[in-house]
C-alpha cells in the first residue's frame, strides 16, 4: 500500500534549485544594465566644462555700454510688439535682451560661496529692471497709441503655467551653459519661453496708464521668472558640484558661507511659497469652471435668455473672501430654487466652499438696478464678445467693399485725353455712378455723358455716341458702362 507523500516535506530537485537562482541572477543583471543605461543617458558631470561655464556667467552680468543700449532697444521693440499685438516682434525683442545674464550669476554665486559675484549681479540686476521699467514707460505715456492688446494683458495674470516654464527653462538654459561646447539654440529657446522683457514692459504699460494692477501682476510675473531661474541655476550647479570659492580669511570663510545659505534660504522659501499661491489658485479656476459647466452651463434659459461668459467674472483671493459672479439676460428671471441648488453644487468643491456665487440678471422683470449694471458691463466689454471668427468676418467684408470700391475707380483724366484726341466733335465730357434697378435687385451703373459741337449733324451724333460706347467698354473692361448725351 503507498504511503501519502507528506506536503511539508517536498523536496527540490537539484536542477530545479539551480534554474531558480539563475532566474534571480538574470533579473538583477537586467536591472543593473538598465540602470547602467539611465545613468550613462542621463548624467551630465562627465561632459561638463565648469571653468568655461564660469566664466560665460561672469561674462554675461557685466551691464554697461553695448549691453545698456542693446538692453533699451530691445525694450523698445517688445514694446512695439506688445501694443501692435505682434506675437513675432515680442519674440525677437526676447531674443536679444541681455537680462538672463544677472539672474544666472545670482543663482551661480549663491551655489559656490561667492558674495562679490552675487554683489555684482544684484546691482546689474537691478539697474537692469529699472532701466526697463522706466523705458518702458516713457514709450507708452509719450506714444499716442495705447491698445490693451491680448499680448500685454496676457503678462497681467500669472499661473501654475509660468512657474513651471520658468523652473524647467532656468534647468535648460544652465545644463546648456554648463555642457562642453555651449548649445545656443537652448539658449534662444529659453530666452523665448521664460519671457522676462514683456512682463517689464507690460509694467511699463501700467505705470502709463495708472492702472496699478497690470504692473504689479507683470512685476509678480517677472519675480516669478526671476526666482526660479535662479533657482534652477543654483540646483544645476549643486548637482555638478561646481568648486566653492575658497577665502584665506576662515572666518570670513564662514560668515560669506553663512550669507549664502541664508540667499539661497530667502529665495527657496518665496519660491515655495509662490508655487503654492499659484497652484492654489489654478486648482480655484478649474474647479469654478467646471462648477459653472456643470451647472449655468447645462441650464436651459426659458425665451430668450442666455449666459454671458464675457461678462462673468471668478475673482480668487487667498482671505477667503474669493468670489464668482455669473451675469445673465432674459426676460424671466432665474427661479430661486436653481439658485439654491447651483449654491448647495458648489459647496461639493473643496475650493469652492467659502465663495461667494453672485449671479446677476438682466431683463424687464428683473430691478432697475441690476438691470442698468447689466447694461454698463455690456457697453464696457461689448468689443470682447466679438469671437475671432466675427472679427474675421468683418475684416472680410470690409476688404471685399475696398476691393469693390477700387476697381471701380477709373483713370478719368486719361480717359478725357484719349476722347478729346479720337473725337474732333466732342464739347465736352461728364462721368457718374447712377443707381439703376428692375425692382428685383439694383445695380451701381457707370455713365458718361458728352456734349457735341453745336455744328455737328445729328446722325454723326449717334454715329459717334455708339463708336464712343463701344470704346470706353473695350478701354475699361466693363461691359455696363453707357454713354448718354448730355440733357437726355
Amino acid at each position: 500500500m503507498e504511503k501519502p507523500l507528506d506536503q511539508g516535506n517536498v523536496q527540490t530537485t537539484p536542477g530545479e534549485d539551480s534554474s531558480g537562482e539563475a532566474v534571480k541572477k538574470d533579473f538583477k543583471g537586467l536591472l543593473g544594465s538598465v540602470r547602467k543605461f539611465l545613468s550613462e543617458l542621463l548624467d551630465i558631470r562627465g561632459n561638463t566644462d565648469q571653468d568655461a561655464a564660469k566664466e560665460a556667467i561672469i561674462a554675461d552680468i557685466t551691464f554697461k555700454g553695448h549691453t545698456a543700449w542693446i538692453l533699451v532697444c530691445s525694450i523698445f521693440i517688445a514694446s512695439v510688439g506688445l501694443n501692435a499685438n505682434s506675437t513675432a516682434v515680442v519674440i525677437g525683442a526676447m531674443l536679444i535682451s541681455p537680462l538672463m545674464g544677472p539672474i544666472l550669476g545670482i543663482g551661480m554665486s549663491i551655489a559656490i560661496n561667492d558674495i562679490d559675484t552675487l554683489r555684482r549681479s544684484l546691482k546689474n540686476f537691478t539697474v537692469m529692471v529699472v532701466l526697463s521699467v522706466l523705458t518702458a514707460y516713457l514709450f507708452f505715456e509719450f506714444f499716442p497709441l495705447r491698445d490693451e492688446s491680448s499680448e500685454l494683458l496676457a503678462r497681467t495674470a500669472p499661473d501654475i503655467r509660468d512657474v513651471l516654464i520658468a523652473f524647467f527653462g532656468g534647468l535648460a538654459l544652465v545644463i546648456a551653459r554648463a555642457k562642453k561646447g555651449t548649445i545656443a539654440s537652448v539658449i534662444f529657446g529659453v530666452a523665448i519661453a521664460t519671457a522676462l522683457m514683456p512682463p517689464l514692459c507690460t509694467v511699463g504699460f501700467g505705470l502709463a496708464i495708472s492702472n496699478w494692477d497690470y504692473a504689479a501682476g507683470a512685476m509678480y510675473l517677472f519675480i516669478i521668472n526671476t526666482i526660479f531661474i535662479a533657482l534652477a541655476t543654483f540646483l544645476v550647479l549643486k548637482l555638478l558640484r561646481f568648486p566653492m570659492v575658497r577665502y584665506a580669511n576662515s572666518k570670513r570663510r564662514r560668515f560669506i558661507a553663512r550669507m549664502a545659505s541664508l540667499v539661497a534660504v530667502a529665495v527657496m522659501v518665496p519660491a515655495g511659497l509662490t508655487f503654492y499661491q499659484v497652484f492654489q489658485e489654478s486648482r480655484y479656476r478649474i474647479q469654478a469652471n467646471e462648477f459653472i459647466a456643470e451647472t449655468i452651463g447645462v441650464y436651459e434659459f426659458p425665451g430668450n435668455g442666455r449666459y454671458m461668459p464675457n461678462l462673468s467674472q471668478i475673482l480668487y483671493e487667498d482671505d477667503e473672501t474669493s468670489s464668482i459672479e455669473l451675469v445673465c439676460m432674459g426676460d424671466d428671471p432665474i427661479p430661486e430654487n436653481v439658485i439654491e441648488s447651483w449654491r448647495n453644487r458648489k459647496n461639493q468643491y473643496s475650493k469652492l466652499q467659502d465663495t461667494e456665487l453672485k449671479i446677476v440678471q438682466g431683463g424687464q422683470d428683473d430691478s432697475e438696478e441690476k438691470f442698468r449694471y447689466v447694461s454698463e458691463l455690456y457697453e464696457a466689454k461689448k468689443v470682447e464678445l466679438l469671437n475671432k471668427d466675427e472679427r474675421i468676418r468683418l475684416l472680410e467684408e470690409e476688404l471685399s467693399q475696398m476691393q469693390s470700391f477700387s476697381s471701380a475707380l477709373l483713370p478719368f483724366a486719361d480717359i478725357t485725353a484719349e476722347a478729346r484726341a479720337n473725337y474732333e466733335d466732342l464739347a465736352g465730357l461728364g462721368f457718374a455712378y447712377t443707381l439703376q434697378t428692375d425692382f428685383s435687385k439694383t445695380d451701381t451703373i457707370p455713365v458718361f455723358e458728352v456734349r457735341w459741337k453745336e455744328d455737328v449733324p445729328p446722325a454723326r451724333q449717334q454715329e459717334n455716341l455708339q463708336k464712343m460706347a463701344n470704346w470706353l467698354q473695350v478701354r475699361l473692361k466693363n461691359p455696363k458702362i453707357q454713354v448718354r448725351e448730355a440733357g437726355r
